[in-house]
């Protein structure tokens, strides 16, 4: 138990109700003024926040944009964390509602980073009275910030907890501190991070929510972009909301019959149709690992390989006999897709928790790969146990594995060696000594280790300058776009998910397009312009979710049974039935009259202001959208004989032909036509964006977007130049 905490500062406030979604009011937590006093505000939400930037990442961009200055680096005060759910988050009826992102400047990128997350966090600080936190500055010891929204009071509390500051230690604590029994635990959230975000800049941040049935308080991660190094930074132990009083209609929504009607439709179709599906239900995203097998597109060692004689090992088979059954897994109230597979208690086998059985929440698909087979490693116990110490830790799966996978890569090829390494064979399929290697990274243990939490593109930088490592073969093969590392589908084959990874705000992250399946096995998108188009529409209606607190889960992982038979195609993959729901929740919730087209419009404008922040920032141009060799075709011989045939069918198509050539200068051959793919996909989906050849928008995309502040077109103006106009 923790003992009592002392109060450094407190704040009474009068929570505002939420109306239509909003409640109007965001919370500001200064950590230290100039004298070193704790800051509360209120502040208002405008209408042209609302009607510009809706909520969610909208939200924390606007406010973020208005804190920081283009010379603000990530560890600064200035930079900020903001936190939002967005309109439609906390509502009940419709399953994936309890979204939240998190923006802020990002260790890895330095530019803006945006990350999202389950839990009851988000929904409980609307139902506190606050659309968003804002949290700037630095305490000047470690620190909890506790709003409680029951009593209408903020406290800063002077952390006392000792010794173990992981996350599921520090989760559980606070669960047990500020409830008044066991059924007051899952009225409270906690957003943590762990001991490795004093060493890492791959961060995560755990979003909590309590599991009445296991008894256990359940992480959801914030995962990408390092924000748990700057909660850290900012000496931030843990961010805690307490709410009791959620109902249905605790967002104060237009039409709560509308919502009721939809949310049935939706949960009819999980009951019907998830079992011969995606299986949500039974291994959630897991399902994917035999899938991306069978086409191909499963990263193994370092994205060289995309498939693996020993997928059975980790078949989502496995997983499904690994995760309990017949619990339900939402992560926020009245979600029945339960994709938030848990497993029941698992003895660990390293670490300091060793042979302390535990609940590990997942893996999910990204993780099963990334800490699976991307790093050679084809065992779902070693996975499951990666999956828990990283959470706990406070890493990022997705960066973990992927920036593991290019560590095995590098030692494999010579680039480093066991002496510069801690006396540690970094192999793909290393098992044991990986675990330990991850376990010493946590603890910031060695330069090695030390190297590696700074990421992929700072490891490329400091193997050259310290280990003699050869700069130009880590390139082709570290899979990293923008400083962030790539998540877990091999896009080699797929010249739109190049851009799906490659052309995107963040970094090479698979929330803004997937598109596969639909360009490679389905064929649709045969030219560069139905490429553009797809890499226009799939990242603007995926931001949307984020703008109103939502989960994309239930848009296209559960399907009305006609959706290929009355659609076809790209409009099949739209799932029109599923976008009309959300337009319909939209107006239910607010009041509003929207169509369709305006979720685009809506995502458009908050899309090009993000890129305008960047460039803002110093990135947000052309020479920004990086895409590794590795990303493009075969760098090594292995490689292109994997799949002979395959390649010398891809070089024939490209106007060489392969016969009696060698394999070396069939791979430099189909590199060179691959790079000039690239280029004219970027100047396609600039075009169709609306920015210019440097892949800045135009003065006329943001007159039209209505984003044409003061500040924004003077930034643009001192950038765009004739000769980069199309």
């Amino acid at each position: 138990m923790v003992e009592r905490m002392k109060v450094m500062a407190e704040w009474d406030y009068a929570p505002a109700v939420a109306k239509l979604g909003y409640t109007r009011e965001t919370i500001y937590l200064g950590l230290g003024d100039k004298d070193g006093n704790y800051i509360f505000e209120k502040r208002p939400v405008s209408d042209d926040m609302i009607d510009k930037f809706i909520g969610g990442r909208g939200f924390g961009l606007r406010l973020l944009w208005n804190a920081v200055t283009p010379e603000t680096k990530w560890d600064g005060p200035e930079n900020e964390i903001v936190i939002s759910g967005g309109p439609i988050c906390g509502i009940t009826q419709y399953p994936g509602s309890g979204k939240c992102y998190s923006v802020f400047l990002s260790p890895l990128t330095e530019q803006t980073y945006n990350s999202n997350a389950g839990g009851y966090f988000a929904p409980l600080l609307k139902f506190s009275g606050f659309d968003a936190l804002e949290l700037q500055g630095k305490a000047d010891r470690e620190i909890i910030a506790f709003i409680d929204g029951d009593n209408g009071k903020v406290q800063i509390l002077e952390s006392n907890i000792t010794g173990d500051k992981n996350s599921y230690t520090v989760t559980e604590h606070l669960h047990e501190y500020f409830a008044n029994d066991e059924k007051d635990k899952r009225n409270i959230s906690v957003v943590s991070s762990g001991e490795a975000a004093e060493y890492t800049y791959w961060g995560c941040m755990n979003f909590s929510f309590y599991d009445p049935r296991r008894k256990a308080a359940r992480l959801k991660q914030a995962g990408r972009g390092g924000g748990g190094t700057v909660l850290h930074n900012k000496n931030v132990l843990a961010l805690v909301v307490k709410m009791s009083k959620v109902t249905g209609a605790s967002t104060g929504p237009a039409d709560a019959a509308t919502l009721g009607r939809l949310g049935g439709k939706l949960h009819k179709e999980i009951n019907d149709f998830d079992d011969v599906q995606c299986r949500m239900r039974k291994v959630g995203t897991a399902h994917l690992n035999e899938i991306m097998n069978d086409y191909d597109l499963l990263p193994v060692h370092n994205y060289k390989f995309g498939r693996h004689k020993d997928i059975g090992n980790i078949h989502s088979d496995e997983y499904t006999k690994r995760f309990a059954q017949g619990m339900p897994d939402g992560c926020w109230y009245g979600c029945s897709l339960a994709c938030a597979k848990a497993t029941p208690p698992f003895k660990l086998k390293t670490g300091p928790w060793k042979d302390r059985e535990v609940i590990v929440d997942g893996p999910e698909y990204e993780t099963a790969a990334g800490l699976g087979s991307n790093m050679g490693i084809f065992d779902p116990d070693w996975t499951i146990e990666a999956n828990f110490y990283a959470d706990h830790y406070g890493f990022d799966t997705i960066s973990l594995g992927t920036g593991l996978s290019f560590v095995c890569e590098c030692y494999e090829l010579g680039l480093i060696n066991k002496e510069q390494t801690g006396g540690l064979e970094l192999t793909f399929g290393a098992k044991d000594t990986l675990m330990e290697f991850i376990h010493r990274m946590a603890r910031g243990e060695g330069e090695f280790a030390n190297i590696v939490n700074l990421g992929t593109r700072r490891m490329k930088k400091l193997f050259s300058e310290k280990y003699g490592a050869d700069r130009q073969t880590m390139e082709s093969i570290a899979m990293e776009g923008q400083g962030l590392e790539a998540s877990e589908y091999r896009c080699q084959e797929s010249i739109a998910q190049w851009g799906g990874y490659f052309l995107t705000l963040k970094g090479p992250q698979h929330d803004e397009a997937w598109l596969i399946f639909m360009d490679m096995v389905n064929k649709q998108l045969p030219t560069f312009e139905d490429k553009a188009e797809a890499l226009f529409y799939f990242p603007n209606f995926r931001l949307w979710f984020s703008l109103v607190g939502l989960c994309k889960l239930p848009w296209n992982d559960i399907e009305p049974e006609n959706n290929h038979t009355k659609y076809k195609g790209i409009e099949a993959a739209k799932v029109p039935e599923h976008v009309q729901n959300y337009v319909d929740i939209y107006n239910a919730v607010t009041g509003k009259s929207i169509v369709k087209e305006d979720l685009i419009t809506m995502s458009e404008r908050v899309y090009n202001f993000e890129r305008i922040f960047n460039l803002r920032m110093g990135k947000g141009t052309r020479a920004w959208h990086n895409c590794p060799d590795r990303a493009l075709g075969p760098v090594f011989e292995d490689e292109w004989n994997a799949r002979p045939d395959y390649f010398d069918e891809k070089l024939k198509k490209s106007g060489v032909e392969p016969e009696d050539m060698p394999v070396k200068e069939k791979i430099i051959k189909l590199r060179k036509h691959r790079r000039g793919q690239w280029e004219n996909l970027v100047d396609a989906v600039y075009k169709r964006r609306g920015w210019n050849r440097n892949g800045i928008p135009t003065l006329e995309t943001i007159h039209r977007l209505g984003i044409d502040y003061p500040d924004v077109v003077e930034l643009l103006e001192n950038n765009l130049k004739p000769e980069d106009a199309f």
